[in-house]
């Protein structure tokens, strides 16, 4: 069967009601989980080009989103999920990096402005002084953008983007072509543009602006399984067991350990059985029998196993009685 991303056939709505997705969820999001699920799905539903882009890349791209506190209403302009290349990708607004640079409690002033034919007064490369004039705005020709900040200690910075400055950068890294903001809300991604530059090369770095700069407009890390067409709901647990994010327990070690060399001061007559007991737990894997090991490895001590202990191995396969 070939590899491939199993939930490409999986719609987001189904993908939601998944337990360990919702679980997932609810690690970052607690009791807001059901209405940031309904979300997702509204979104996806809004924007059926989502529908058809790997669906676990949406989730990914959402708790992108989830991890920095910030909405997923594509209509508030935070955050935009984006589909891009089979795959769906979060890009973060202005409105996002206002909204983390003032968690930081370093601002006092922030802000982004269009600048329009005749409100440019002089501006000055070298030194970045601009010095601007919307008394004396002359058209509704837009020529630039320019970006403010101003903290708390005093220090502040301005920037200035030209038009054609911003187009160019559109035209390197823009990647969705007629589903990306810059199609549907240049002005926004203009602004973003302009602030993301200037919070980054001359803002306080806070972890979470770090984080959503790294995280700002990437792909998610591609995660591939060997997909089974018949069991769909079975595809996204098996997924979700190897995302990185989610725990991953193994039991495969513990017979290990406790079947060193040492063992042989066992009876003897015991012997057998556990060795056969340890050979069928490798060839048959167990689900779910966490508890079972660590009650084990609580019971049996680093030193020479006695017979109660080599006894609690021959059943380690079996359930414990509480």
């Amino acid at each position: 069967m070939n590899q491939q991303n199993a939930l490409s056939r999986i719609p987001v709505k189904q993908l939601v009601k998944n337990t360990q997705v919702k679980n997932m969820i609810a690690n970052v999001l607690h009791d807001r989980e059901p209405q940031f699920a309904t979300s997702i799905v509204s979104i996806v539903n809004s924007n059926r080009s989502l529908a058809n882009v790997d669906q676990l890349s949406v989730i990914q791209s959402a708790m992108v989103a989830a991890t920095l506190d910030l909405p997923i209403d594509q209509n508030l302009g935070y955050v935009w999920l984006v589909p891009y290349k089979g795959k769906a990708q979060a890009q973060i607004g202005y409105k996002g990096y206002i909204q983390l640079a003032q968690r930081s409690g370093q601002y006092k002033a922030m802000n982004a402005v269009t600048v329009y034919e005749g409100e440019l007064t002089s501006w000055n490369p070298l030194t970045e002084e601009v010095v601007f004039d919307p008394m004396k705005r002359t058209s509704d020709v837009v020529i630039g953008y320019i970006g403010y900040f101003k903290l708390l200690n005093g220090f502040e910075k301005t920037v200035y983007w030209t038009k054609e400055q911003i187009e160019a950068h559109r035209d390197r890294f823009s990647k969705a072509g007629g589903n990306s903001p810059w199609k549907s809300d240049f002005d926004a991604m203009a602004k973003k543009t302009v602030l993301k530059d200037l919070l980054t090369k001359w803002g306080p770095m806070s972890t979470q602006m770090a984080v959503a700069a790294s995280k700002d407009e990437v792909d998610p890390d591609p995660v591939n399984i060997e997909a089974d067409e018949t069991t769909k709901d079975k595809q996204a647990e098996d997924l979700f067991n190897q995302v990185s994010e989610l725990p991953q327990e193994s039991v495969k070690e513990v017979p290990k350990e406790n079947t060193q060399p040492e063992q042989t001061t066992a009876k003897k007559a015991n012997k057998p059985a556990s060795v056969k007991a340890v050979e069928k737990e490798k060839k048959e894997p167990v689900a779910e029998k966490t508890d079972d090991v660590n009650e084990i490895i609580k019971t049996v001590p680093d030193e020479t196993p006695d017979e109660e202990q080599t006894e609690l191995l021959n059943h380690w396969g079996e359930p414990v009685n509480e």
